[in-house]
Order: C-alpha cells, then structure tokens, then sequence
C-alpha cells in the first residue's frame, strides 16, 4: 500500500517562527499598499510607505532561504515578484508621466490609470496570497 501524501505533507514542515514571520510581511506589504493609495492624496505620507515596503521585501529576501522545502517557499516568491513588479510599473507610470506630460498634458492621466491599476493588482495579490496562507496552502504556480 502507497503513502499518499499531499504537497503541503510532501514538502518540509515550516517552523512557527518563519510562520509567523510571512504574515508580519504580509501585514507590512497590505500597510505599504494602503498606505500608498492614502498618499496618493496626502504625499506627506507617502514615504512612510515606501520605508514599510522596504521593511517588508529586505525580510522576505532574508528568510526567502528558510522557506525552501516548505509550503512557504511559493509565498516568498510571490511576495518578492509583486513587490518588484509594482516597483516596475510604478516607474513605468513615472516615465509616462513626465514624457508625455512634456509632449501631451496626457501623461498624467495614463500615469495615474497604471499607478490604479497597479495598486489593485497589489491588493489583489496580496489578498488571494493572504487566504492561501492562512489554509497553509502553497500558492499555485510558483
């Protein structure tokens, strides 16, 4: 008779700590996002998301190496591609913004359609990445 073992019970088993761990980044990338949107308002605060967002990708790039062999494994790399990726599309959005704000007035409004669209991607990774945490489940694809 074979052992049938799902992938959460094939791969290692993550400690508490690393447990605990993944939602504080989980927690700290939902603060920078809401933070961030807030500041599209109120650019008083806006650094204080960024300094949040780079709290939150140093400790996933430090403990990204203890989550290998674990369910956590894909969540740290879906953390760490959402953080870069909007960092991407968010200098995108700059760059439109200031080359066509120059040739058009057009650029701020396309600038501001990719920072939007870019903030509900975020959320929305961080969300579904959320409740696939919480059932200690891998996140597919990763």
């Amino acid at each position: 008779m074979t052992d049938m073992q799902t992938p959460q019970a094939a791969a290692g088993a993550p400690t508490p700590s690393l447990i605990s761990t993944t939602l504080l980044i989980y927690a700290l990338y939902g603060a920078a996002a809401v933070i961030a949107l807030a500041a599209h308002g109120l650019v008083v605060i806006a650094p204080l998301g960024g300094i949040v967002g780079l709290v939150a990708i140093i400790m996933a790039h430090v403990k990204r190496s203890d989550a290998a062999g674990t369910w956590l494994a894909s969540h740290y790399r879906w953390l760490i591609r959402t953080f870069w990726f909007s960092i991407l599309w968010g200098l995108l959005g700059g760059v439109i913004f200031v080359l066509l704000f120059v040739v058009v007035f057009l650029g701020p409004i396309l600038a501001v359609g990719i920072w939007l669209a870019t903030t509900i991607w975020v959320l929305y990774r961080l969300i579904r990445g959320y409740l696939l945490f919480k059932d200690s489940k891998p996140v597919p694809g990763m």
